[in-house]
């Protein structure tokens, strides 16, 4: 797998981050994706996650043009928000693109999305739309997963509203809002998003220039699906007691927060787990008592 040479291609200060685990076929198309951009990034980080499937073999024969740093990197399985975290500390440029083993980039992604930070520099973070494929056929979106553009809190709360193979970020924001969250093996995207989405607006390049592959069942979104809703749960009750948001923030994470317990609460019900069930209810009322405590306006609200 080589890179092509393009030899009037500018490139960008960008370092590109692929963490992968047996995903050998596919990751091929995700490396071939990075290289064959317009502009082209200053460096591609990619963090082996325990392959066992002959990744580590691909990789040894992975070489790059002149004008890009490659690195591989290899850990003990330890989940994507590892190996993405891995990936970061040891980048070397201010901005940051991710981009999933299995999912791929149109031509002029980094271009694109570069051009838009530059031109907005008071944006921290960018991110593009996306072409969602399962098995091979198109799909549309449903219109709470088209992307938003400036204050996407509220988007946020509901969801993980970001594909993390569209994002471009400045590197700084890991030193302000934290990287992700480690224990989380599944929604450590929406974790992060929610941190930096209470802080400052993203950035929308409103064209699909990601492409996103979905319906195996090697993704954690399908591996842990029955345990989002608690992941969520343990996000919103971080973000509340994190002490960053301001009223409105937190009376609408509060409400979500209660929704979310709401719906895994019956589930845990419905399936016997009634002590569990009504542990998470037993949340509800500690967390409108600290509101109010924190937020004595929000007591007619909550």
């Amino acid at each position: 797998m080589s890179a092509p040479q393009h030899k009037k291609m500018q490139s960008c200060p960008v370092s590109v981050v692929i963490p992968t685990f047996n995903r050998r076929l596919l990751l091929k198309r995700a490396v071939d994706s990075v290289f064959n951009q317009t502009v082209q990034c200053s460096e591609l980080i990619i963090v082996d996650d325990g392959s066992t499937d002959g990744t580590s073999e691909l990789l040894k024969n992975l070489s790059s043009s002149a004008k890009i740093i490659c690195k591989i990197y290899s850990q003990d399985n330890s989940g994507p928000a590892a190996a993405r975290n891995y990936g970061v500390r040891q980048a070397m440029f201010p901005f940051i693109a991710f981009l999933d083993s299995d999912d791929h980039w149109q031509r002029r992604k980094l271009e694109r999305q570069y051009e838009c930070l530059v031109d907005n520099p008071a944006r921290r973070l960018s991110h593009t739309r996306e072409t969602w494929l399962r098995r091979g056929q198109y799909l549309n979106q449903k219109k709470k997963h088209i992307p938003g553009n400036g204050d996407i809190f509220a988007q946020c709360l509901q969801l993980c509203a970001v594909g993390m193979s569209t994002v471009m970020m400045k590197r700084e924001l890991f030193d302000e809002v934290g990287f992700f969250d480690e224990s989380l093996r599944c929604c450590e995207d929406y974790d992060l998003w929610l941190r930096i989405s209470c802080r400052y607006p993203f950035l929308l390049v409103d064209t699909p220039l990601t492409v996103k592959e979905g319906g195996r069942e090697d993704q954690v979104s399908s591996q842990y699906a029955l345990g989002m809703d608690r992941m969520r749960i343990y996000s919103l009750r971080k973000l509340l007691d994190s002490g960053v948001l301001d009223c409105w923030m937190h009376l609408m994470a509060l409400q979500e927060l209660k929704k979310k317990i709401t719906i895994f609460g019956n589930g845990c019900l419905k399936h016997n787990k009634t002590e569990l069930g009504r542990s998470f209810f037993d949340l509800i009322p500690v967390y409108e008592e600290l509101a109010m405590k924190k937020f004595p306006q929000l007591g007619e609200r909550s």
